[in-house]
């Protein structure tokens, strides 16, 4: 099986949809002052949309390459696997998610005691180690790759002088605001899961 490990926010959520939640919700919820908590809110107004271009990306990558995508983001706080895949397939997505990463606080963390941490970079040690563990755990994996604008390439884990958290099988979306549909991203993705 193939597998897509994915981000939203600035893959396939773009900074210039950051906000449009607030936007969706203000119709609802502002003319009554009765904004109700994060996740309580249907999932279409907890979230903010995709890039268009950006789900026609990742959809030929989906088409081409016959993987499954496996969230990573931290959206898997505010929603259950089966509401994301909802919100997925209202955004456009051909795929739903087959699953999320664990949180961080749900990993056994004693395999990782001698690993240095970053505190400059735990939000991407946290994500890699999150991907790690889920591969553990599904050994039905043949090819995989994630994506995300946290760098978690396996050059940090050189630096840290451990390479156990560093993904080598890691696309990098640096510009927030192209996300997947940056010039380059699609065939890299597509290279780390051809047969």
């Amino acid at each position: 099986m193939k597998v897509i490990f994915l981000d939203n926010d600035g893959v396939i959520c773009l900074s210039n949809n950051w906000g449009s939640r607030y936007k969706k919700q203000h119709k609802i919820y502002d003319k009554d002052n009765s904004r109700p908590f994060q996740n309580e809110l249907p999932t279409e107004l907890r979230f903010d949309n995709f890039d268009k271009k950006a789900i026609k990306v990742l959809n030929s990558i989906l088409e081409e390459t016959g993987a499954e995508i496996v969230v990573s983001s931290d959206w898997q706080n505010f929603a259950t696997c089966e509401q994301l895949g909802d919100y997925y397939e209202s955004q456009g997505i051909i795929k739903r998610p087959i699953g999320v990463t664990k949180e961080i606080g749900g990993i056994d963390l004693k395999r990782y005691d001698k690993m240095p941490w970053n505190r400059n970079l735990d939000l991407e040690q946290h994500r890699s180690l999150e991907i790690l563990e889920w591969l553990s755990v599904h050994p039905e994996v043949t090819k995989w790759v994630a994506i995300d604008d946290l760098d978690m390439s396996a050059r940090y884990g050189e630096i840290s002088g451990n390479l156990s958290w560093g993904l080598e099988n890691f696309v990098l979306t640096p510009k927030r605001t192209e996300g997947i549909k940056q010039c380059g991203i699609k065939e890299k993705v597509l290279e780390l899961l051809k047969d």
